[in-house]
């Protein structure tokens, strides 16, 4: 069986950076935003050229502060795309918020400006909420058109908050994943492009005033001490152990990057016309969380794989607005028919930097042939 995503090869290789990391900590002691939690920030925002980052104890939680500290809440509308993770759409409603499921584009999987724009218009239309905010989501590592994005924002009086869970390392132009939008969110899970060996997240921003904010929060709402509580927080620390791994995956981090990279090009040139590509931008280098791609006869080609010894993974089998926990905020099927239709046809192969050449062209021979067959 080929590994969907290989951290044992990864564990390998950085194995002794990560147990002398390790053993620091376990020697100081200092378990919860010890050194290591601040060395990990600053070379985080010295890799994305961001001014200051703030981490946090998981992807999820890098979402929420930034909307508690918006003060969103009931009443509010957050604006985002109904094709991402659940992730994405329950940290709003737990504020007490209300989602607003945008479509995507069919030619990046990201959230569509003219739809947002549109959804915009139409909540302030109906008056029932005040539109406050929206999350746009890097599908896959692609990063999305922050730009637009941003002008969009700007002339509605919305604060944008990226979903770069799985785009860091990314880049748009000469600008990478943590400065193209005014407040960035990123994931450590495992599985992500810097993955932690458990949760973590943390906050890209370049306004000083912002961070110091985040840092309150996630420490209980602490001003000057821990016992001067200024504001409503909850604890979203990061472990400094999980700074420690961090610290080591971030000196292999760049040759990964690149590596993904070499592994989709080989995709895209070994995979056949039958087989729908993932989406490229001309000035952008994806992360490559995922390498998905769009195929009739999906479920039988998936089967067909698996039996081959090559795993697959659907990301994602229904959109956020068709999902029983959500129905309330969407308006059914047929309302949102990019999201809906690239869930029935996506399909994600194996990606991770450790694949080599010959893994690359044995996985899509596979699919070019099951594709055949499938017809």
């Amino acid at each position: 069986m080929i590994p969907f995503v290989d951290l044992q090869a990864q564990s390998r290789r950085i194995q002794a950076s990560v147990d002398a990391r390790i053993r620091k900590v376990l020697d100081h002691g200092k378990f919860i935003l010890g050194p290591e939690v601040a060395e990990l920030e600053q070379e985080l925002c010295r890799f994305a050229g961001a001014t200051h980052c703030v981490s946090v104890a998981s992807g999820t939680e890098a979402l929420r502060l930034p909307l508690m500290a918006e003060e969103i809440g009931p009443g509010d509308a957050v604006f985002m795309p109904a094709f991402t993770f659940t992730a994405t759409a329950e940290v709003p409603v737990a504020l007490g918020a209300e989602p607003v499921f945008v479509d995507v584009e069919d030619t990046t999987y990201n959230i569509d400006g003219a739809a947002l724009a549109a959804a915009v218009d139409s909540v302030r239309g109906e008056g029932r909420l005040r539109p406050r905010a929206v999350v746009a989501v890097d599908l896959f590592g692609l990063p999305a058109d922050y730009e637009k994005l941003a002008a969009l924002c700007q002339q509605h009086g919305l604060f944008l908050l990226a979903d770069a869970a799985q785009s860091f390392g990314a880049r748009r132009g000469n600008r990478r994943v943590g400065t193209l939008a005014p407040v960035t969110a990123t994931s450590f899970f495992p599985a992500k492009p810097l993955g932690a060996y458990g949760d973590g997240g943390a906050i890209f921003t370049d306004d000083a005033a912002q961070a110091d904010v985040y840092r309150s929060i996630r420490m209980h709402g602490a001003g000057g001490d821990r016992y001067d509580i200024v504001r409503i927080g909850t604890n979203a620390r990061l472990d400094t152990l999980q700074a420690a791994v961090l610290l080591a995956k971030l000196e292999v981090f760049a040759d990964e990057i690149e590596a993904r990279e070499r592994v989709a090009r080989g995709y895209d040139r070994l995979l056949d016309s039958r087989v729908v590509r993932p989406p490229r931008h001309a000035d952008a280098l994806s992360a490559w969380a995922q390498y998905c791609i769009l195929l009739d006869g999906r479920d039988a080609v998936a089967k067909a794989l698996a039996a081959d010894g090559i795993p697959t993974a659907i990301y994602y089998p229904r959109p956020m607005h068709l999902q029983t926990a959500y129905a309330r905020f969407g308006r059914g099927p047929g309302s949102l028919p990019v999201s809906e239709r690239l869930s029935t046809r996506i399909l994600a192969l194996p990606m991770h930097p450790y694949l080599d050449d010959a893994t690359v062209e044995r996985i899509a021979g596979a699919v070019n042939a099951a594709t055949v067959k499938a017809r």
